[in-house]
């Protein structure tokens, strides 16, 4: 089929999704055989996807701020300025409530997640610590340290099996997080994420909540707090020198939408502190989709801390870059 091998502007489309599918149910790029209804109805879902994604390509970003209007509209124009002419299909969310400001772009279009989810795997820990009340114990302690901190993916394959998929789904009802879909199997990186979820789990994590009691929420800051330098890219680039950030990154490569990558942050410190969600595909190589979002992280800090002086510099490529976070087979990876 014609259709299976062509491509669009330099981004991969739906037909270069079929082309996938082609090949995983025939094992060549061969025209497909008669389909089943459902396989029709599954082919319509997908065109609908694509179409969602074209959508998100948009760059209309908006911020808005009764107490700070100006404040709202330089914002909005330096994220439209600073995506402009980048392939990377981009979702953000900013909050800042010192500011009563927010930014949106794309907030309900859905990436996967890469490891970004293991910040919803330890926020399920913890509230399942709560509820049984009791503290971690130090085996749950030293996985949650090395799935964050170092983005250790065993270790987050241990978590994900320990507190099971229906702790994790009573874990998003209770954080309201309604559009987050959990992966396949074990397969925590296939989890379906939005901007406007995310921001509900930085919430959880920065303010006191019926969800997370203060002592899970230090936890869980305190982590994020330390993750390893390689892995610090992302909404920390161009932060003020003088706040404490917390981040969580996650990379990706999968045959359709190229590299999945996603920075979400909180930035605390001088009693304020906003957070900073940022989601991205179509990104032809890691570094492409770094240099995207630390594009739009720099102009918000500055934005957002007009007084400050000295900032965090953006990340250096480092050696890991490049590898992914977690092997998907290409039959899952195919969306």
């Amino acid at each position: 089929m014609r259709w299976c091998q062509s491509r669009r502007r330099g981004r991969v489309s739906l037909a270069a999704t079929a082309a996938v599918l082609c090949a995983a149910v025939t094992g060549a790029a061969a025209p497909l055989p008669a389909m089943s209804p459902a396989r029709v109805a599954s082919l319509g879902r997908l065109a609908a996807l694509s179409g969602r994604r074209a959508e998100a390509a948009s760059i209309a970003v908006s911020c808005l701020s009764p107490a700070h209007p100006r404040l709202a509209a330089r914002l909005a124009r330096d994220i439209h300025t600073a995506l402009r002419g980048r392939e990377s299909t981009v979702a953000l969310r900013v909050e800042d409530r010192s500011e009563d400001l927010g930014c949106f772009l794309n907030t309900t279009t859905h990436f996967d997640s890469a490891s970004v989810v293991k910040v919803e795997i330890l926020g399920t820990l913890l509230r399942e610590a709560e509820t049984q009340h009791r503290s971690l114990t130090a085996s749950e302690v030293r996985l949650a340290r090395l799935m964050i901190t170092q983005s250790d993916n065993d270790a987050a394959s241990a978590l994900w099996a320990h507190v099971g998929r229906g702790r994790l789904r009573y874990f998003l009802s209770r954080a309201a997080m309604k559009q987050t879909q959990l992966g396949p199997g074990g397969y925590w990186g296939l989890t379906q994420i939005t901007a406007h979820d995310e921001r509900l789990l930085l919430d959880l994590i920065m303010y006191p909540n019926p969800v997370l009691d203060g002592a899970s929420r230090t936890f869980a800051l305190n982590l994020m707090a330390q993750v390893i330098p390689a892995q610090r890219w992302g909404v920390p680039a161009g932060a003020p020198a003088g706040l404490t950030v917390h981040v969580k990154n996650g990379w990706l490569p999968l045959a359709t939408h190229g590299w999945r990558i996603h920075s979400i942050g909180c930035f605390t410190g001088h009693h304020r502190g906003y957070l900073i969600v940022a989601l991205t595909e179509d990104n032809p190589t890691m570094a492409y989709g770094i240099t995207t979002i630390q594009r739009v992280a720099e102009v918000i800090h500055r934005q957002l801390n007009p007084a400050a002086t000295a900032f965090l510099p953006a990340s250096a490529p480092a050696p890991s870059w490049g590898t992914p976070d977690e092997p998907i087979p290409p039959v899952l990876g195919g969306r």
